[in-house]
């Protein structure tokens, strides 16, 4: 990669060390360039007719996104963020008494509240699968947890937390082997590593734009499986998902499209094709050996810190890199960071309270890297937090 060049075309590098790459990345000139060029060509010719002027870019979406994660066109939804990709997979899904969803320690606050929603609601059981020794899904108890009970399997594939990547295709294989439908909350992974969901074996994936992908919040996409999911009618229908066929009956659209809704961002779906395109462009492996270099780099660094804990788990740990400190409450430090212009965040028991709470951690520090990111900004990170902690 010419790292320069990626840095020239993202216009933020100027002005900041973003290490926030996790919640929100920066965007190229292109995808910016992209989503304005596109508000103005509605302000000055109307909405509808900039989006017919734009099909074919609009259209050309689904096959960059598949292109992406190894799917069929038909087999992906644009959506306006992935929790609500995430929300149509998991709540067009039918639940009893009795009936069991598996999960992993680590799992997001959204998703959880989701289970424990349907849980109060259809009476059914939420089962925590136990870690194994490296602080991942214990594929092995997952496989044990089978019965005719479990109706899904639904974990998130690099948690919000920490560095670790679940071992989804591992998951996949029990998941198909006993024909059980299978979540994926793949906010955290797609755009930073490589994923193929004919490998991963998942039913249903759901996926942010903001992140690793880097293109406009507001958007994301969701994957639907063609072969198990044609039959699943969305818990939610509009006339675009759906056709109105006579005055008692509807029939829902075939493929992906079903979990889509009539109005949209249009601006920003355009932005996110064109953030996907890059991501094509570069190449997953190398954006992936990029994310990896610089994320094992900031964790040797910080490691040589007095008073520094690093907490990430996982046998394979990617671009989040999370850790305790003893002597400065996290948030202070964030905000000292800041004003500096270093940006990081902290993870709270809120966005995952079973994990952090086991490991009797109230907060962690997160600093994620993305391929923009550069040697130098990893120092000086280390030494503006050594400021931040002499006052």
């Amino acid at each position: 990669m010419d790292i320069d060049q990626l840095r020239a075309a993202t216009a933020g590098c100027a002005r900041v060390v973003h290490l926030n790459n996790a919640g929100s990345a920066l965007p190229t000139t292109r995808t910016l360039d992209t989503v304005i060029n596109h508000l103005r060509l509605e302000a000055a010719i109307g909405g509808y007719e900039a989006a017919d002027r734009e099909r074919p870019r609009l259209d050309a979406f689904y096959p960059s996104a598949a292109r992406l994660i190894g799917a069929r066109p038909d087999e992906i939804a644009f959506v306006e963020n992935a929790t609500r990709a995430w929300d149509m997979a998991f709540y067009s899904l039918r639940f009893g008494a009795g009936d069991r969803i598996l999960t992993c320690r680590s799992e997001y606050s959204s998703n959880y509240i989701a289970y424990l929603q349907t849980a109060r609601k259809a009476g059914c059981e939420i089962v925590v699968v136990p870690d194994d020794e490296h602080g991942q899904i214990d594929v092995a108890a997952l496989a044990n947890l089978i019965d005719s009970r479990a109706k899904l399997i639904s974990i998130n594939h690099v948690p919000t937390q920490g560095g670790q990547v679940q071992p989804a295709d591992a998951v996949g294989k029990v998941a198909n082997a006993a024909k059980i439908p299978y979540l994926l909350d793949a906010c955290q992974s797609v755009g930073q590593l490589p994923v193929d969901v004919s490998a991963i074996g998942c039913d249903f994936l759901s996926v942010t734009g903001r992140k690793y992908l880097r293109g406009p919040r507001g958007t994301g996409f969701l994957y639907a499986r063609r072969e198990t999911t044609a039959d699943i009618e969305p818990v939610m229908l509009d006339n675009h998902a759906a056709r109105w066929t006579g005055a008692n009956t509807y029939a829902t659209m075939p493929g992906a499209v079903r979990f889509e809704n009539w109005e949209r961002y249009f601006a920003g779906a355009l932005g996110l094709a064109a953030a996907i395109d890059q991501a094509n462009e570069l190449g997953i492996d190398a954006i992936w050996a990029r994310i990896r270099l610089l994320a094992d780099g900031l964790r040797a660094r910080l490691a040589d810190l007095p008073g520094v804990s690093l907490t990430d788990l996982g046998a394979t740990k990617g671009g989040i890199v999370t850790f305790a400190m003893a002597d400065i409450d996290h948030d202070e430090l964030k905000t000292k960071l800041r004003a500096r212009g270093v940006n990081v965040s902290v993870s709270t028991r809120f966005s995952s309270r079973l994990d952090l709470e086991a490991r009797d951690l109230e907060t962690v520090m997160r600093a994620s890297v993305h391929v923009y990111n550069t040697e130098t900004e990893l120092d000086r990170l280390v030494a503006e937090i050594g400021l931040a902690r002499r006052g």
